[in-house]
Order: structure tokens, then sequence, then C-alpha cells
């Protein structure tokens, strides 16, 4: 493996994160803390406690998977998309490094990136809610693991937008509107049958749930269909993007 591709792929996407900090950090942080003061603080008056869980750290797990989504698409998705739009795609499909690096340097910049915004903004939680996280190591395998997959998700997305429109595209009118129904804010089973059978078919249900039991011990569905769900999505983006890479699609035309 050419790892000083790898490393140099790597470093380029970090470094514009950091050239772009009010953009990239800063605003998702605001933004994070404007959700628990209108929702801890409004909502949370009216709500004690969900499973034991008082409000406003029970929509602490959903709010870090919130932002983990959508900033691991946004990263992946402009990273790949902007070599493509100034045509800069062409002399990296030209150099000596395959596809697996490629793929390699962009995902795991925009994983960092997601992974780090998800750490800071459960810092920042932590001045609005007392939290205890009662399975660490597995709250970090969850928060690498969204982030891996939806990076590689973001990636195709980038690889196949035509324009900056379709970049924003399924973003914005698919993957956030699952988001704020996949249970961030509220329990599942809080729903009437009919509307909590139909919320089992939002993939993002089974990715909140298992990141909110590694927080509580509590989930809307066991752990482990939770971390199935999430590994077939992973296996389903890589062969998505061995597909990509195989036939060239959008991208040496």
């Amino acid at each position: 493996m050419n790892l000083h591709a790898v490393r140099a792929i790597y470093k380029f996407e970090m470094a514009r994160t950091f050239r772009t900090l009010l953009q990239s950090v800063v605003s998702p942080v605001l933004s994070t803390s404007l959700y628990f003061v209108v929702f801890g603080g409004a909502i949370g008056s009216r709500i004690a406690e969900i499973d034991g869980v008082t409000y406003g750290a029970f929509i602490v797990p959903g709010l870090i998977m919130l932002s983990l989504l959508t900033q691991s698409i946004s990263n992946a998705s402009f990273g790949i998309y902007f070599p493509k739009f100034i045509g800069t795609i062409y002399e990296l499909l030209s150099a000596p490094v395959s596809s697996l690096e490629i793929v390699i340097g962009y995902v795991g910049a925009a994983a960092t990136k997601s992974a780090m915004l998800g750490l800071i903004t459960l810092a920042t939680a932590a001045f609005f809610v007392p939290l205890h996280i009662e399975h660490p190591v597995w709250m970090l395998a969850f928060l690498f693991l969204t982030c891996i997959t939806f990076s590689l998700f973001g990636f195709i997305i980038g690889i196949w937008a035509r324009n900056f429109e379709q970049l924003q595209l399924i973003p914005l009118l698919i993957v956030t509107p699952l988001a704020f129904l996949g249970g961030s804010f509220y329990s599942i089973d809080m729903l009437p049958p009919l509307w909590r059978t139909i919320s089992l078919a939002n993939p993002v249900v089974y990715l909140v749930s298992g990141f909110r039991w590694s927080f509580f011990g509590t989930a809307d569905v066991g752990i482990q269909i939770s971390l199935a769900i999430t590994l077939l999505f992973l296996v389903a983006c890589l062969a998505i993007v061995t597909w990509i890479f195989r036939t060239g699609y959008r991208l040496k035309n």
C-alpha cells in the first residue's frame, strides 16, 4: 500500500477543515447548543424522564448521532466532488494510487473530522446536562463505525452528484428527515403501535438506539440488531464503492 499517497490525501483534507474552522467546527457546535436550549429547556420542562433518564440527557445521543450523520456525509461528499468539479480528479486517477488508497484517504479524513465533531458535541453537552456513559468502549465503537459508514455513503453521493444541487439533494431530503424521525429526540416506544412499526423501517432508528444504549443501557431495539444493521449498511457502501471504481462510474467520463 502507498502510505505516502494516503497520508497526502488525508493531510490535504484535514488541512481544509482547519482553514474553514468557523464553518466546520464552530457552527455545528453552536447549532447543537441551540438544540439543547430549545429542546432541553422548552420540551424538557414538560417531560420529566424517559426510561428513567432525564430528557436533557436522553437527547444527547440523538443530537450527537444527528451531527455525525450530517457531517460525515457533507465532509466526504464535498471532499470527492470538488476534485471532480475542478478536474483534478483525473490527475489523481492517473497517479500511481490505487482505488483503495483513494478511499482510505478521503473517507478516513471525513470520518476523523466527524468523530472529532461528535466528541466536541459530547463535551458541549456536558455543560448543559450531567452525563454518565455506561459502556464507553461501545460508545466509541458506535461513534467511529457510524462515521466511517456514512463517510462512505457521502463519498458515493459525491461521485454520483453532477452539480451542487444534487450534492445536497439526498442529505436534505432523505437523511435529515430520517434522522429527525429516527428517535433522536424521543423514544419510539412513545408512539402508537402502527407508527412504531413504521419507524422500525427507518435505519436511523437502529443507529440512534444502539448509540443510546451505550450511554444509558436502554434502547428501543436490541443492541445486536443495531450493530447488525450498521454493519450491513457498511458492507453495502463498500460494495457500491468497489463497483464504482471497477466500472469508472462518473469518474472517467
